[in-house]
């Protein structure tokens, strides 16, 4: 008795991978479950779309130069800032030198709380998607020493995503 109790144990088992391996190598149910998902990824950007794909840098930071107004300027991409950052010598070079009286805004960063100017940059373009109108604020040089690439550029594009260990900015 105990054996058939045994025997019958297996052949439920069996049974039960069986019809597990039947349906995944069925093609009704492969093409029921795949195929229309993959086709509707595929056509859902439109092909007017502008993308940008920016690696990790060896301190798995994303980098990317850019311009502003047509002058070369280097960025690190910050999903965490809300508005681009640029240090007073970067912003210099683009005609952009507050006085003292501008440094109004309050401006919390890793390092502590600063005084910072706020800004409006006409055109900021990152490898070929071109935003325009973007709010900036200038940091002095001691608080910031990269530039920063934040939402008010970011939050302008049609998506930007972490994927594949790439940021990925779409227009």
């Amino acid at each position: 008795m105990r054996n058939l109790m045994i025997f019958a144990a297996i052949l439920v088992g069996l049974g039960t991978f069986m019809a597990q391996m039947a349906d995944k190598m069925s093609p009704a149910a492969a093409s029921a479950t795949t195929a229309p998902r993959k086709a509707s990824v595929e056509t859902e950007a439109p092909a007017s779309s502008r993308t940008l794909s920016i690696a990790r840098d060896a301190r798995g930071h994303f980098q990317t130069d850019g311009r502003i107004d047509g002058q070369r300027i280097d960025f690190m991409v910050d999903t965490g800032a809300s508005v681009i950052a640029l240090n007073e010598k970067s912003a210099a070079r683009f005609g952009l030198r507050p006085a003292r009286g501008d440094y109004n805004a309050t401006v919390s960063t890793a390092n502590g709380t600063i005084k910072a100017a706020r800004t409006r940059l006409a055109m900021v373009e990152i490898g070929g998607l071109i935003v325009r109108d973007v709010d900036a604020m200038v940091l002095p040089d001691s608080a910031l020493s990269e530039n920063l690439l934040g939402l008010s550029f970011l939050s302008k594009l049609k998506r930007f995503v972490y994927a594949n260990g790439k940021m990925v900015l779409e227009q």
